[in-house]
């Protein structure tokens, strides 16, 4: 969190990884690299997809005295109007981003107005509160609220659009292929065959492979290796448990199996990777 009295100019350099910022008291305006200036206001919360770089300022006509960056003062003294941010970055790993987030806009923006889903405003306002007026508990409370914010503001993102969205935010749309991730996602150790995944959609093999390619961007069995992938790395960087059970968890009975196929989507072996420093977090300045 940061407090600046006005006039004050903030830049934000490229991050790696999700950026948000989410007006906790007063406003600003948010000036990206090309396009028209963005006008924030109390509880409004604005992505960075990709990490974009941008400039945040009280008003259009301030100038940029600081750049963003660990250890600088989270307070600077002044007279005029108060502004009141959190701002950060979620790290989601550099190997791999979610093909979602890379079909969003460089800046999603979140108003606060009444018609906002109500999951996410109930989300700001007690991230807010807490942010406010810290309590026992506060630093533990705060990285979890975060953490349920940004899927919070993907949700309500989709669910405004006029469009009928397209890609990956389509297949949340489309009932075949959310019963296709569900079982997927519900079960990825189990060996699935398109057959079977066709048949807890309802469609037939073609239809399925049509449909979830068309909107994931990969065949079902495809996305299943890669899930499984995912949720191996997870449980490496989250847990003690043995490579051999974790490669069971995600469908692999030989260890030497899920070594080369884990290697073969990560670069580098299990081992290596749980011991890494690249590890998913959300940090908040």
């Amino acid at each position: 969190m940061f407090v600046r009295y006005a006039p004050w100019g903030r830049g934000y350099p490229v991050v790696p990884g999700t950026g948000f910022h989410m007006v906790v008291e007063g406003s600003c305006w948010l000036v990206p690299p090309a396009g028209e200036p963005i006008a924030l206001g109390t509880e409004d919360v604005i992505l960075m997809p990709r990490g974009a770089d941008h400039v945040l300022v009280d008003s259009l006509d301030s100038a940029v005295t600081e750049q963003a960056h660990p250890g600088e003062p989270r307070e600077i003294a002044g007279s005029g109007t108060r502004s009141v941010l959190l701002c950060g970055a979620y790290s989601l790993g550099r190997q791999r981003s979610h093909p979602l987030l890379d079909e969003l806009p460089d800046f999603v923006h979140l108003p606060a107005h009444p018609g906002r889903p109500a999951a996410l405003r109930s989300i700001v306002e007690v991230l807010a509160g807490e942010i406010s007026e810290p309590r026992a508990g506060t630093d533990a409370a705060v990285p979890a609220l975060l953490e349920t914010m940004l899927l919070f503001a993907l949700r309500a993102w989709l669910e405004t659009q006029v469009q009928a969205p397209t890609g990956w935010a389509a297949a949340f749309g489309d009932p075949v292929v959310t019963a296709t991730l569900r079982a997927i996602h519900e079960a990825p150790e189990r060996a699935w065959t398109v057959p079977e995944l066709s048949a807890i959609a309802g469609v037939s093999r073609a239809t399925l492979s049509r449909r979830f390619t068309g909107t994931v961007g990969e065949p079902p069995l495809s996305y299943l290796t890669r899930w499984r992938m995912l949720t191996a790395a997870r449980l490496l960087r989250d847990s003690d448990i043995p490579l051999a059970a974790v490669g069971r968890r995600v469908g692999y009975h030989s260890e030497f199996a899920f070594a080369k196929a884990f290697k073969r989507e990560f670069g580098s072996a299990p081992g290596l990777y749980r011991r890494g420093d690249d590890t998913p977090a959300v940090v908040a300045v």
